[in-house]
């Protein structure tokens, strides 16, 4: 089974876009995002678990999570939690998720020091496949370059090839 690459590019020097297809249908592929019971079996990077995950899948609603590293392979980070907290702005079923992206604390209190993003992750029907764009919107260009060095499109290249191992045991 060939897993199909994530291509990423920045547009106007702080959003950066992600795009990769999916072999599921876009309904399967939305429901992913949606439902805690899934979020909480692929979200993340690799040697990464979510022992927290709440979801009011409403716009105004907010998903809480927490990413914590249980393999002890990756050094300083085994044992670390990171918290994060997102805002939902606009939800299409099946089509559209927009929300603020927030790096937080276990209360829920955002992390002002860390650049927020505005996302819209877009679900396009390929007949039985599902292409995913992830759109991501920084402050500033320095705000990108600032996630883009802490590792995140390593973390979401992983993040995403679980998301298709996930849909796999599913289908």
């Amino acid at each position: 089974m060939t897993t199909n690459a994530m291509v990423s590019r920045v547009e106007n020097e702080r959003v950066l876009v992600l795009e990769r297809v999916f072999n599921a249908p876009r309904e399967l592929v939305f429901r992913m995002f949606k439902e805690p019971e899934h979020l909480q079996r692929w979200w993340g990077p690799r040697g990464w678990e979510v022992p927290v995950c709440r979801i009011d899948f409403r716009p105004g609603g907010v998903w809480h999570y927490c990413m914590k590293c249980v393999d002890p392979n990756q050094g300083d980070f085994y044992g670390m939690e990171s918290w994060g907290k997102g805002v939902y702005k606009e939800i299409v079923e099946t089509e559209k998720i927009a929300y603020t992206d927030y790096f937080s604390d276990a209360e829920g209190q955002t992390n002002d020091s860390m650049p927020s993003t505005e996302v819209t992750l877009e679900f396009i029907d390929l007949g039985g496949q599902t292409k995913l764009v992830n759109r991501g919107e920084y402050v500033s260009a320095e705000a990108l370059k600032t996630v883009m060095d802490m590792g995140m499109l390593q973390g979401i290249t992983e993040t995403w090839d679980r998301l298709e191992e996930r849909l796999n045991q599913v289908k």
